[in-house]
């Protein structure tokens, strides 16, 4: 791993449409940008904040996210999510996210990810249960 600069941003961006509504992935019965859309976003855009730092063959694995969804975003719209570096503790990296649509911000919080070497954890991974 690389010295990762603290105030670091980067953002990812998706589409609203119908798959990726609460009804459609199961977490509300609306036609609304999903929960877990926007969290899988807010993680996007926090690898992408962390990906100049690693080094071949590692990657990084979030390992606690705290948001809030405070403004629903309907089916059209486009969400943006931004994550900025905060802190960095050995492996362990902190980010502020937040996430907007169109008319504003709809979501905010904080995420840790973690920096592991990508083949050995998936290898420990795949041994799990067996």
């Amino acid at each position: 791993m690389k010295e990762i600069t603290i105030g670091t941003k980067a953002s990812a961006q998706m589409p609203v449409t119908e798959e990726r509504t609460a009804k459609a992935v199961g977490s509300g019965s609306l036609h609304v940008f999903a929960t877990p859309m926007m969290a899988a976003l807010m993680e996007e855009a926090a690898c992408n904040a962390v990906a100049a730092f690693l080094e071949d063959g590692e990657t990084t694995v979030g390992t606690e996210l705290n948001i809030r969804h405070t403004a629903a975003t309907p089916v059209g719209l486009t969400v943006t999510a931004e994550a900025e570096i905060t802190a960095v503790n050995g492996r362990e990296i902190a980010l502020n996210v937040t996430a907007r649509d169109d008319a504003g911000e709809i979501g905010c919080g904080t995420h840790k990810r973690f920096v592991v070497y990508a083949q050995r954890f998936q290898e420990k991974t795949d041994g799990r249960g067996k």
